[in-house]
């Protein structure tokens, strides 16, 4: 036993310090090795409410999708009069206004990040006009087909004309407010690199009505 004792107690030949069992050196190499290669884990963009709201809305305008190509499919000639119609050259306008609406929120969201405050708040004016525009332009086309004396009630393609392209119409009002408040708050030195959450969350949502009108347009406009 006091042999034991005394061989714990004795310095290590290094000349002093903790001794160490057989081994115990490369097992803390390889674990501090292991610490340092640890990448951080990725996350989603913007706040995970956002990412939850998303996930409903795909999913809702999921199942109109499908209502309306199986009706399509069901009664194809009164679908393909409904669709003859329909202004393609207001439907190529509308998605190029949209996509510049997320080519700009994706350039406000960079700037944030690189804090040009200045630089991301005109991004962010620049998405609001986009959205503002596809409200304009839409709303055109929905006066100019009640002033026809449109009615959404008359057939299952009316009706779900009305439904996609109303609904999807009320996401980009809601995009085009929340871009006025993130261009508001911009413009009062809101958002910086360390904080831009507000712009990230805002352009998570601009996508999807972006994405939506991707599938929409060339469902409702353009196959027949």
């Amino acid at each position: 036993m006091n042999h034991l004792r005394r061989c714990a107690s004795s310095p290590s030949p290094a000349g002093g310090g903790r001794s160490q069992w057989p081994g115990e050196a490369g097992s803390t190499a390889a674990l501090d090795g292991a610490r340092a290669s640890e990448a951080p884990e990725p996350r989603l963009a913007g706040d995970g409410m956002v990412w939850l709201l998303v996930l409903a809305e795909l999913l809702t305008f999921g199942l109109l999708f499908a209502s309306f190509a199986v009706a399509r499919r069901l009664q194809p000639g009164m679908f393909a009069q409904g669709q003859a119609e329909l202004s393609l050259s207001t439907g190529v306008l509308n998605t190029l206004l949209l996509v510049a609406g997320s080519w700009a929120a994706v350039r406000a969201v960079r700037s944030f990040e690189a804090d040009h405050r200045a630089s991301g708040g005109r991004w962010l004016l620049a998405a609001l006009a986009g959205a503002v525009g596809f409200l304009v332009v839409k709303s055109h086309e929905f006066l100019g087909k009640v002033q026809a004396g449109f009615d959404w009630a008359t057939n299952t393609f009316t009706l779900l004309y009305t439904l996609l392209t109303g609904f999807h119409y009320l996401h980009v009002l809601v995009g085009a407010i929340v871009f006025a408040v993130l261009w508001h708050k911009a413009r009062q030195g809101a958002y910086s690199q360390s904080d831009h959450m507000g712009p990230t969350s805002g352009a998570v949502f601009w996508h999807m009505v972006d994405l939506l009108w991707m599938v929409l347009f060339p469902l409702v406009y353009v196959i027949r």
